[in-house]
């Protein structure tokens, strides 16, 4: 079953890292990676075509309560949700509680192993502080650098499942698993 989130008053701290809630204050950098090519179609969105569609998400962010702002050396440079897991594709495990990951980085940061530190401090949180039973997380199928991720933070290969993008698309996407 899902469990409730709310990380309005958390803060997390890696070595270069501090994941901490949503601020309008993020807006441009939140816009300068989330409107770049390239980096949104690896989690099922397309580019932010302006700053108020950045305005918008930013505000759902902040409301929602439930996705940290990944933020290293002083600038916002990613996102990292705890996100509802889909029960009905996991009836197996509705007994158990659980919440789902989904992450983006900017461009300019990737290959620094910036996202599994990110990964593994909100996987301890979730785990020590929230109770969680499990975590899942997806990548579609082909997108190495988000299997290798998870891969670096012990999640394993569980179903593959079809997933219907932000336009439309349908791809072939592997949920893992983490359990505690």
């Amino acid at each position: 079953m899902n469990v409730e989130i709310d990380i309005s008053n958390v803060t997390l701290h890696t070595d270069r890292l501090t994941l901490r809630p949503w601020k309008l204050e993020d807006l441009a950098d939140f816009y300068e990676y989330a409107s770049v090519d390239g980096v949104g179609q690896m989690a099922g969105w397309t580019p932010h075509k302006d700053i108020e569609e950045s305005r918008a998400i930013l505000q759902m962010f902040i409301d929602e309560k439930k996705t940290f702002a990944i933020e290293y050396n002083g600038k916002v440079i990613g996102s990292l949700g705890v996100e509802e897991y889909h029960e009905k594709e996991l009836p197996e495990i509705h007994d158990k509680r659980g919440r789902e990951l989904g992450f983006v980085l900017s461009k300019d940061y990737w290959g620094k192993g910036l996202m599994p530190e990110a990964v593994h401090a909100v996987i301890k949180y979730l785990f020590e502080n929230v109770g969680l039973d499990f975590i899942v997380c997806g990548h579609f199928v082909g997108n190495c650098q988000s299997q290798r991720a998870q891969e670096k933070c012990g999640f394993k290969h569980y179903k593959l499942v079809k997933y219907t993008t932000e336009s439309g698309e349908i791809k072939d996407t592997w949920l893992s698993i983490l359990e505690r």
